[in-house]
């Protein structure tokens, strides 16, 4: 087994039309054993972006930690809040720095740009950043996430559809792996909130 499914972990984000979701599982186990359903892999950075988590306890709680520190280093230096592209560059940066002693976390950045227009990105654990236009998945049940999205995906959803999909897509998924589960939690970035 992986150190990256040894917490277990399922996130996926998705796009729509104007707007973008993001959702996780909630289960926090050591191997087979559940060790809590209530823990938290999708953090805001502010009311237009997030970021997902997924990968080894210990370092998705290191790394929003250092996410955090960075994020009012940047309102403090810049005097403006981070967008999506600006967050998954300077991630990405900081994941490679580490690349020898990596941090075991392979997070999923999901936003709005300035213009209102989704942004999605997922990297690896050394910082290879993927940009795409439809949705990105990560956890210990990849292949059937990327099913799941691949069939009920259709694109310019509004954000009720794309509520609908991100649901049952991460439900579906998650019921046929025993890592990952107990739920889920659902996040709507919208232009107006």
């Amino acid at each position: 087994m992986s150190i990256l499914e040894y917490n277990g972990a399922a996130i996926i984000a998705m796009a729509g039309k104007d707007c973008v979701g993001i959702a996780a599982d909630r289960r926090l186990g050591a191997q087979l054993h559940t060790i809590a359903t209530d823990f938290t892999k999708v953090f805001p950075l502010n009311s237009k972006l997030y970021v997902g988590l997924g990968g080894l306890a210990t370092d998705v709680q290191t790394l929003h930690q250092l996410l955090e520190f960075r994020r009012n280093l940047y309102l403090l230096k810049e005097e403006r809040e981070m967008s999506p592209k600006v967050l998954s560059h300077m991630l990405s940066q900081l994941l490679y720095e580490k690349r020898f002693g990596p941090y075991f976390c392979e997070p999923v950045v999901a936003g709005l740009d300035d213009d209102g227009k989704p942004f999605l990105s997922s990297m690896d654990l050394i910082g290879a950043p993927v940009h795409t236009k439809d949705f990105v998945v990560t956890g210990t049940c990849t292949g059937n996430m990327y099913g799941m999205c691949e069939t009920l995906y259709k694109p310019d959803m509004n954000p009720d559809e794309l509520f609908e999909t991100l649901a049952q897509a991460l439900l579906s998924s998650v019921d046929r792996d025993a890592l990952s589960g107990w739920g889920g939690v659902v996040h709507i970035i919208t232009k107006d909130n």
